[in-house]
């Protein structure tokens, strides 16, 4: 398990001048040995993960300061830390997924301006806005950043190496040892989906955890000092997202830290959003599809502002109606009688989401290649739909019914992909920000009666796909999609 505070390694036990502790004469070699500074271990290989998330009610009201309810799913984003020798005085930042890979030398960044007493932020400082004078200290360090990759990719590419420096230096010092980070992640990415919340999530758990300056987690841990170690992650994974989107709303950040599900509000843009956690939200299985059709969410917000503007009276009506259905469903999940795997409760949750649907149509955000998923599943009586996120493409999701018939769900599926679409088997309401502290897993093979199978650099990047990677890794991705005992959590009680 990570160490629970900051420490100093113990030094060697005193000896007296020219002896030992009882007197006698000790040989001149013995003492040079003794006197030499016992070496620091080096940190061990360690991992961190965090979840996606889908809104499951509100898109579209939220913008218009009604309430919305997003939640945690179990596809993943994976960071694997790995400290270099002494001798190696650099951090690199590999994203395979995206082709991203880019190395620093240490002791060339601005490290002067960062840790200037002005400048300075420490672990448990709430950052609410980028320094303008760091930002443009970085700037000369991203410049080299996929140096010959097109524009569009470039983009990408340097608001995630922002989003890590800027946590990197906000958090770390020039004797920071030498490391290696290696993001791979099951999230589609660009489908809103909380992607980016959830790499950040990863890279502020991993500097935490490397600067000691987090506890657990552990099974035991009272429920106030996880909530604790989840809000010092989430505040500097809002960072990370601050230079990745400018001005995100915090609520996939928190989702990605959390876990669950929350209930976020912004009905004064003057303040910050109001964000309560859903922490009693059940695991409640989810058939998410992606419809591949591209998607621009300042389109699909246009279109509802233009709605409001020619019919105020209807579409004041209609996000209202949202609103409603947003905190109907609250009340029902927060309910003491709700019980995730009752089936009576997954249909009152499954109606609410099909009526949500009904009204984002009625705003004009759905599009033909979700209507058909709707369809589809409507024919096979497997759940209930809705599209998550903007609309206009992007992904739908399904509340699967429970003990579907495997045959239904894969003659589903067989559609789904003939026609175009990828489908992911998820999880919604799962775990939070998890740690695995060595990257030690079992698989299900005599190596296990050694200890597990050590995840390396090597078989991390060179896992095929996602299927590769949750097998490799992932928190459910053991014997039989069990979930990995070796993966720890901060999870606290209702």
């Amino acid at each position: 398990m990570p160490p629970d505070v900051k420490g100093t390694s113990e030094s060697l036990a005193s000896t007296h001048l020219n002896g030992t502790h009882d007197g006698t004469k000790q040989d001149p070699s013995e003492r040079l040995r003794l006197d030499r500074k016992e070496s620091a271990p080096m940190m061990p290989s360690f991992m961190v993960s965090a979840p996606g998330k889908v809104i499951v009610f509100g898109e579209h009201a939220v913008v218009h300061g009604k309430a919305a309810v997003a939640a945690a799913i179990s596809l993943r984003s994976y960071l694997l830390v790995t400290a270099l020798s002494k001798s190696k005085r650099t951090i690199t930042l590999r994203f395979p997924d995206i082709s991203l890979s880019h190395t620093w030398n240490i002791d060339d960044l601005p490290w002067s301006l960062f840790s200037h007493p002005s400048k300075k932020k420490y672990y448990y400082d709430l950052v609410t806005s980028l320094d303008p004078e760091l930002v443009a200290a970085m700037k000369p360090h991203l410049a080299n950043v996929s140096l010959h990759a097109p524009e569009e990719t470039r983009k990408v590419h340097r608001n995630s190496a922002s989003a890590f420096l800027y946590i990197f230096l906000s958090l770390g010092s020039q004797s920071f040892p030498g490391c290696l980070y290696i993001l791979r992640s099951t999230i589609p990415i660009g489908a809103g989906l909380g992607s980016s919340a959830s790499i950040s999530v990863c890279l502020s758990a991993a500097l935490l955890l490397q600067i000691r300056t987090l506890s657990g987690p552990h099974p035991d841990q009272p429920s106030e000092e996880a909530r604790l170690q989840i809000e010092r992650i989430n505040r500097w994974a809002f960072v990370g997202e601050m230079c990745i989107h400018g001005n995100p709303s915090g609520v996939d950040n928190t989702v990605a830290s959390q876990g669950k599900a929350v209930i976020f509000q912004r009905a004064d843009y003057t303040k910050p959003p109001v964000v309560t956690s859903l922490w009693n939200f059940p695991e409640l299985p989810l058939l998410l599809v992606d419809t591949k059709q591209a998607k621009s969410t300042a389109a699909e917000v246009a279109k509802v502002g233009a709605l409001k503007a020619t019919h105020p009276g209807v579409a004041a009506s209609i996000l209202d109606a949202i609103h409603k259905i947003t905190r109907s469903a609250a009340d029902l999940i927060t309910h003491d009688d709700f019980e995730g795997g009752d089936t009576d409760s997954q249909a009152h949750l499954g109606q609410l989401m099909v009526i949500n649907h009904g009204l984002l149509v009625a705003l004009g955000v759905s599009h033909p290649r979700l209507e058909r998923v709707r369809e589809l599943v409507d024919h096979a009586g497997i759940g209930w739909t809705k599209l998550t996120g903007a609309g206009g493409g992007g992904c739908a999701i399904t509340l699967l019914k429970p003990n579907v018939a495997k045959e239904k769900l894969n003659a589903l599926e067989q559609q789904l992909d003939e026609e175009g679409y990828e489908k992911f088997e998820t999880t919604l309401g799962g775990d939070g920000v998890g740690v695995l502290w060595p990257a030690v897993l079992k698989t299900g093979t005599e190596e296990d009666e050694d200890g597990g199978v050590e995840i390396d650099q090597d078989n991390f990047l060179n896992a095929v796909g996602n299927d590769g990677v949750e097998r490799l890794v992932g928190v459910h991705g053991g014997v039989n999609g069990f979930e990995r005992e070796e993966w720890k959590f901060w999870r606290t009680d209702p």
